[in-house]
């Protein structure tokens, strides 16, 4: 099994065991090539959370993720579709790339806070599509997060508009942090299905 997934999926498990549910929304992810548009056959695999705390006005985004086809080039989350779990929109979060995402590889960690709050964290274009202000871009996606109509997408070389991405699962209420682990766990399981299940289809 993959060392960078297996490394991805502990540190993405420790890390939500600290979070706390005061205050905040939680969605999860599940994200691989069958739900990009257009689809595609990669074999990579990811899990993420987003959290957002209202009342401190912080986006925290943790991902875990390997198996890619193509070495990393950026990562976003979009927002709004016009239909829930599918479709396309711009980027909601800053352009050219997640603050830190590791650019270059096949799989890993990633987690990042950010201030909502500041223009700096958002792609200048979804600010002005919603009525120009920060506050405006947070309701936005916490709306687009809620109604599944936002999901996270990671590009790569190979599949420069997005090779593996996830829409919005709402967490609701805010599970125990196990339940987060588990989903981080499950990571290396279900990319070893998928590779299982990709290899018996080429025989």
């Amino acid at each position: 099994m993959n060392k960078q997934i297996r490394h991805g999926a502990a540190a993405l498990a420790l890390l939500l065991s600290t979070m706390t549910a005061a205050h905040a929304a939680s969605y999860a992810f599940l994200l691989d090539g069958a739900h990009e548009d257009p689809a595609n056959a990669s074999k990579g695999i990811g899990a993420a959370v987003i959290d957002f705390n209202d009342m401190m006005h912080q986006l925290q985004v943790t991902v875990a993720y390997g198996g890619l086809d193509g070495v990393t080039t950026a990562a976003h989350v979009h927002c709004c579709t016009t239909t829930a779990g599918t479709g396309s929109a711009i980027e909601a979060t800053e352009l050219p790339s997640l603050t830190g995402f590791p650019m270059g590889g096949h799989g890993g960690a990633y987690s990042h806070l950010f201030d909502t709050s500041q223009a700096s964290s958002w792609n200048p274009a979804f600010i002005t599509a919603h009525g120009g202000t920060t506050s405006g871009a947070e309701k936005a996606l916490v709306a687009g997060l809620a109604s599944g109509e936002a999901y996270l997408n990671i590009h790569t070389d190979k599949y420069p508009n997005g090779e593996i991405r996830g829409f919005t699962t709402p967490v609701s209420p805010v599970p125990e942090p196990g339940g987060f682990a588990m989903l981080a766990a499950g990571l290396p399981m279900l990319l070893l299905g998928r590779r299982r299940r990709n290899n018996s289809s080429g025989n």
